[in-house]
């Protein structure tokens, strides 16, 4: 199922990331509404799926990406899983 990134009063959309089970699919990341945190989760291990284009949800609105830390130009797509946690590496 599709999924349409909601907007605020200004019509700007919240962040969607792709989802680490496919590397295709647009999914909602969730905040903690007690202390407005972002729901991640340390995750070391994973798998990288090759993707040249951001993906888009029903709306056309992109997936968020960064940039690679190893050459600092290469983009890369952000994960999450499918509970809204953003997937990351705190050393």
């Amino acid at each position: 199922m599709a999924i349409s990134a909601p907007r605020d009063n200004n019509r700007k959309p919240v962040m969607i990331a792709t989802l680490n089970t496919d590397g295709v699919t647009p999914a909602l990341v969730y905040v903690n509404p007690v202390n407005n945190a972002i729901m991640a989760i340390d995750s070391i291990t994973g798998t990288s799926y090759p993707s040249v284009n951001a993906q888009k949800d029903a709306n056309r609105i992109s997936t968020v990406w960064g940039v690679s830390s190893a050459d600092g130009i290469t983009p890369i797509p952000i994960y999450c899983d499918s509970s809204g946690n953003l997937l990351i590496k705190s050393t």
